[in-house]
């Protein structure tokens, strides 16, 4: 198993308005293991998502899905102007 996280430091003020998005395309999607958190400690205004998947090969399956998926797409319209920068880390569980 894999763990995903995808972390986005956002523009000021938009911190909340990016994890709600996120919350909502979740749900959308169906994405049961999915949690979003904001950072309470490190950078200011970060965003992260995490997810699992049984492998790498899963994880790639379910982004060609989501790139697919025009009502999940329709949902994050513009989430790209809410954030500065980004970034993703695969973890492999090891037990």
């Amino acid at each position: 198993m894999i763990i995903v996280r995808e972390y986005f430091i956002a523009k000021p003020g938009q911190a909340s308005k990016l994890a709600k998005l996120m919350q909502e395309a979740q749900k959308a999607l169906g994405n049961a293991t999915c949690r979003i958190m904001t950072d309470l400690t490190g950078d200011f205004n970060r965003v992260v998502m995490e997810t699992e998947a049984e492998n790498l090969g899963a994880l790639e399956r379910r982004m060609e899905e989501y790139g697919k998926n025009t009502s999940v797409r329709e949902k994050l319209k513009g989430y790209t102007d809410m954030y500065i920068t980004g970034g993703r880390e695969i973890f492999q569980v090891l037990s």
